[in-house]
């Protein structure tokens, strides 16, 4: 299989080390397709299949330093179709699991395979802020990958911001918010229900978040993550963080604005849940609603949105990119997978 670096509107440039985000891969005959005897479809789609796996495997490397650098890539026209086939493809990367069910994961989610899963099932009117993938627990994973099953639909992007870039827009405007996020970190409350909430993107279970099956097992569950907690009169659990890192500084050097202070700020909002009581500095102290204002404008400027085919993989390195979604009408089927 030979493969190429397409362009797309939207598409960002910088003149860092970043360079190009996101990086679009997509092989030669995608562009220059011939028509597909019935006869012979299974078979040639089973082969590009088969293509795809044999070219991550001989380009793994390149790749992962692409992914480091640009922090996601797309992968377009690879004849990725089902959720197995989408299993195998990460498989092909040879990279570690990072399972649902060992997550902390706020949102309720249904798995397909061992590693793959529904993206957040809260309703299509609900919008998914930008966040970094379970930022606000001290356990999350390092990459992220997204499978569009299907894309029939309006609207349902997946925005994605390079979080170097942001936090150093940030840092010129709003320099002391920057500084009290790097020195004091950041604490998240949240109120889990007793049963799953589909109507929330905040709405799974504290049995299922917390791997337990009553609340002694989850009380030595929080105690063990240095979370503070208070049951409701409702049975649903309301869960304080210990303080997390806001910054995080990459391998590289980059630091990034590595947190979820965007999603709980805008989104952490339910029957249970408001976004005023989500989010304080690692000292308990408020955190201004003009700084964060100014950081969601940002981000919201910064943000490409994904535009989904059928057949669309992309992979984020969670650390240095945040991602969301958009609302939507229609048929959205976006799959995901966790990498540790």
């Amino acid at each position: 299989m030979q493969v190429q670096q397409i362009t797309l509107d939207g598409q960002q440039h910088y003149d860092d080390a970043g360079g190009v985000f996101p990086l679009i891969y997509t092989p030669l005959a995608a562009s220059t397709a011939t028509p597909i005897d019935e006869n012979n479809s299974a078979r040639t789609k089973s082969g590009n299949v088969a293509s795809a796996k044999r070219w991550v495997s001989d380009n793994r490397e390149s790749l992962a330093l692409a992914l480091a650098q640009h922090g996601a890539l797309l992968f377009r026209g690879f004849g990725i179709e089902t959720d197995f086939e989408f299993d195998d493809f990460i498989g092909a990367f040879e990279l570690p699991n990072f399972t649902y069910a060992e997550s902390l994961s706020n949102a309720v989610r249904r798995n397909r395979t061992e590693r793959v899963f529904t993206a957040n099932e809260a309703p299509p009117s609900v919008s998914i802020f930008l966040h970094h993938e379970m930022a606000q627990t001290p356990v999350y994973p390092s990459k992220l990958f997204f499978f569009c099953e299907h894309a029939q639909m309006t609207g349902g992007a997946t925005p994605l911001c390079r979080s170097d870039v942001l936090l150093a827009e940030l840092t010129k405007v709003r320099p002391g918010f920057v500084a009290a996020c790097e020195q004091l970190g950041v604490r998240y409350s949240n109120t889990m229900p007793l049963e799953d909430d589909l109507a929330s993107g905040q709405g799974r279970s504290w049995r299922s978040t917390l791997s337990v099956a009553d609340k002694a097992a989850a009380e030595e569950k929080l105690t063990g993550l240095g979370y503070s907690w208070q049951w409701q009169d409702d049975q649903s659990l309301r869960v304080t963080t210990p303080s997390l890192p806001a910054v995080r500084t990459l391998d590289d050097g980059r630091k990034v604005f590595f947190n979820q202070l965007i999603a709980a700020f805008r989104g952490w909002k339910d029957a249970r849940n408001s976004a005023e009581k989500s989010i304080c500095f690692g000292d308990s102290s408020a955190i201004d609603a003009a700084d964060m204002a100014v950081a969601i404008a940002l981000a919201d400027e910064l943000s490409f949105d994904t535009p989904w085919q059928s057949g669309d993989v992309a992979l984020v390195d969670n650390f240095l990119v945040m991602h969301g979604r958009r609302p939507f009408e229609g048929e959205r089927r976006i799959l995901a997978s966790l990498v540790g």
